[in-house]
């Protein structure tokens, strides 16, 4: 029993010193922070429309117009595909860490490093800063509509300083509805208090600083990647050279033992 329980710790030693803890710390802050972006944006965009519908009186154009509603039907669309992406890329770099990781620590095993291998890292390395700009870019695109929303949510909060003066909101300001249409929602106005008694603009705009959240923790996990791939490759790098050179002196000293034996040999001969 003693030998067996012996036998099952070294086995589970020896594949947990195979995890890769960094990537596999890296993977789960990328989908924590992807999730959070996309299920928290995808409902907030939701709660754009029915706020703008309801309480600003915007309508969805009868014509295939590129109006707001249009748009943000593509942004789901854009969520959709970013999740599902993202969540191929971090198998594909949680794969990438296992194997790196089996390629340093068993040099001499049946895993062989090749050229190969280091090009696949080399590949993920540029993949993943270009889309650690590309969260930076979708971090920076966030912040906006968090901007907007507070100003209003804060107007809400604040409505008792807010009574003497008629404070309005136009969605031309925002790039929202075109110039020629003028759709302004002030604070003495029915809508706008209604607005900020219901629970959607709150909610709305707390889903927006929580996909903010998500998308800066993609970020974070991008720079966490770069990271972790750049020191595989560099441990990778190493340790081919490693291997050559223990290549190398396995030859030299095969063909050293080989000439000592064809000397062994021919002086028994000549003694013969």
């Amino acid at each position: 029993k003693e030998l067996c329980f012996g036998r099952c710790s070294e086995c589970c030693l020896k594949c947990l010193s195979g995890i890769p803890y960094a990537s596999l710390i890296a993977t789960i802050l990328l989908y924590a922070g992807v999730a959070l972006f996309c299920g928290c944006g995808h409902e907030a965009l939701s709660g754009t429309v029915t706020i703008l519908q309801t309480y600003f009186d915007v309508v969805r154009s009868p014509v295939d117009a590129l109006d707001v509603f249009t748009m943000i039907d593509i942004f789901k669309y854009v969520i959709y595909g970013v999740a599902a992406a993202f969540f191929v890329y971090g198998i594909l770099l949680m794969v990438e860490g296992f194997f790196t990781t089996g390629a340093i620590r068993d040099l001499y095993g049946d895993f062989k490093i090749t050229t190969c291998g280091r090009c696949v890292s080399a590949w993920f390395i540029m993949l993943t800063y270009i889309f650690m700009l590309a969260w930076l870019g979708v971090t920076a695109f966030s912040s906006l509509p968090v901007f907007m929303y507070f100003n209003i949510w804060n107007t809400c909060q604040n409505t008792t300083l807010v009574e003497s003066s008629n404070l309005c909101f136009d969605l031309r300001q925002f790039g929202i509805v075109s110039i020629g249409e003028e759709k302004k929602l002030c604070t003495a106005s029915e809508n706008f208090i209604k607005m900020c008694e219901s629970n959607e603009l709150d909610l709305t705009f707390h889903l927006f600083v929580c996909a903010l959240a998500g998308a800066g923790a993609a970020v974070i996990a991008m720079v966490h990647y770069l990271m972790v791939l750049s020191a595989n490759w560099a441990y990778v790098k190493d340790a081919c050279r490693m291997q050559k050179y223990e290549d190398i002196k396995s030859k030299e000293e095969q063909e050293l033992h080989d000439i000592h034996s064809t000397r062994s040999k021919e002086r028994l001969n000549a003694y013969t």
